[in-house]
């Protein structure tokens, strides 16, 4: 009885183990899956229209009605998936993931904004945001990189940015080329602009 006790507990130890495995072997496996599924296109039918209107009016308030607003769309896809209420070990809240201290800078100038807590207040200091980094960026660079460097300040911060560019004028690279700073700035930068580049189909 005790033998026959002990394989019992042995199998079932054995099962445990098998099936813990094969757990984590499923989890490694869609993780994987995701890293090589192409990125859906900014219009596509997954990423949810409840923020459209938002997004395409404070485009259109912060920059002009030129400017194609799913920029900021493909933005807050990056940043939180379009979801109202995600945070961020950071601090980062909303649509746009913004950090508060963030929000207090673009409060100064746009102290109409009362909060970040609702989709449309955050994003409206999203790109607001934004447009503070494209201004800053205006005397720096050509236009055509201007909008590669906002988006890369929106991330690592005007500051993280421009050291990059010093380490990349440093090692002779263009350091106004957003091509030939990206690998001297994080990692997650250059990730972050090449996934928005990459949902507006311009991942050149």
């Amino acid at each position: 009885m005790g033998r026959q006790y002990c394989k019992k507990r042995s199998t079932a130890g054995s099962s445990s183990k098998l099936f813990l495995v094969s757990l984590f072997t499923g989890a490694v496996l869609i993780i994987l899956l995701s890293w090589l599924q192409p990125e859906l296109p900014v219009d596509n039918a997954r990423w949810h229209r409840d923020f459209d209107v938002q997004l395409r009016k404070h485009a259109k308030h912060y920059f002009s009605v030129a400017t194609d607003w799913r920029w900021f769309r493909a933005q807050a896809i990056v940043e939180s998936g379009l979801r109202r209420h995600s945070t961020s070990k950071r601090g980062a809240v909303g649509v746009m993931q913004i950090i508060p201290s963030t929000f207090q800078e673009v409060w100064q100038d746009h102290w109409l904004i009362p909060g970040i807590t609702e989709p449309r207040w955050n994003i409206a200091a999203g790109i607001a945001y934004d447009h503070y980094l494209f201004n800053r960026w205006r005397q720096r660079v050509p236009a055509s990189q201007r909008f590669e460097f906002t988006l890369a300040s929106y991330n690592a911060g005007f500051n993280g940015v421009s050291r990059a560019r010093e380490r990349a004028r440093a090692a002779g690279s263009d350091a106004s080329d957003w091509s030939g700073v990206a690998r001297h700035g994080p990692e997650e930068s250059r990730h972050y602009v090449t996934r928005i580049k990459t949902l507006m189909g311009d991942a050149g």
